[in-house]
Order: structure tokens, then C-alpha cells, then sequence
């Protein structure tokens, strides 16, 4: 079955097989099944195609999938544009809503990059030790 252009698996109840389309969760998913008059606890495989009807003509007045992907897109590029904190920390790809980086926020700023001491050796070649430098000098 296909609703707003995604494979909605057909093992599921219907609650849990909506949340595969972006911009319904399992929050919102309850008042769409309502306003339908569906039960919740159906698969999707025993839906009737107009109850399928039903649940996109629900669907279509709402922002879903490419549509709300697209506002949400404007508007992180509008707060980027503008110049505000929020901008800049998307635009730096770190967290915008004030968490801490100092120790955590490892899913938004990647993977750990080790930045250690070097060996003296490898210091003198690239001109970055002073006092073993100027010792070489003398």
C-alpha cells in the first residue's frame, strides 16, 4: 500500500505504519485516524481501499513528506540569511537549542577526532617546536 508516496508495510496496525511518512508521528496519527473513523488497532493489510482513500484525502490537507521537508529547508535557510544565532549554529552544524558541546552533542558534530602531542622529531620538520629548533641552531 502506498500513501503520499511511501510503501506503508502491511504487517503493521495501521498507528504504527502511518509514522513511516514523514511529518505524522505517533502523536498526530490518533487525530487522523479519528477524523477517518478508522480503529487504530487494524493492520494495514485489511484496510478497504476507501478507507485508504479516506486516510490520503486526510492526508492531503496537511504538509507531509516533499512539502514539509521543503518548509522546513526555508526555514533554516531563512534563519541563515538573517543572520541570527540559531543560523549560525545550523550553518556550523552544531546544536541550535542550546544543549552543551563541551561533552556531549557527538550525533550533531560527528565522530571524535583526537588532536594529541607530536613527536619532537615531526615538530622540527614542520617548524613548529621553538625551543627544539632553537636548540638545533646553536
Amino acid at each position: 500500500m502506498r500513501i503520499a508516496g511511501i510503501n506503508i508495510p502491511d504487517q503493521k496496525r495501521i498507528d504504527i505504519a502511518l509514522t513511516y511518512v514523514y511529518g505524522i508521528g505517533r502523536n498526530n496519527v490518533y487525530d487522523f485516524l479519528t477524523k477517518v473513523a478508522i480503529d487504530p488497532a487494524r493492520r494495514a493489510k485489511d484496510l478497504s481501499e476507501d478507507e485508504i482513500g479516506k486516510i490520503q484525502k486526510a492526508l492531503d490537507e496537511v504538509k507531509v513528506e516533499g512539502e514539509l521537508r521543503a518548509q522546513v529547508l526555508g526555514d533554516i535557510k531563512r534563519l541563515k540569511d538573517t543572520g541570527s544565532y540559531r543560523g549560525s549554529r545550523h550553518a556550523r552544524n552544531l546544536p541550535a537549542r542550546g544543549q552543551r558541546t563541551r561533552s556531549n552533542a557527538r550525533t550533531k558534530r560527528g565522530k571524535r577526532v583526537t588532536i594529541g602531542a607530536i613527536k619532537k622529531e615531526v615538530a622540527e620538520k614542520m617548524g613548529l617546536s621553538g625551543a627544539g629548533s632553537a636548540a638545533a641552531k646553536k
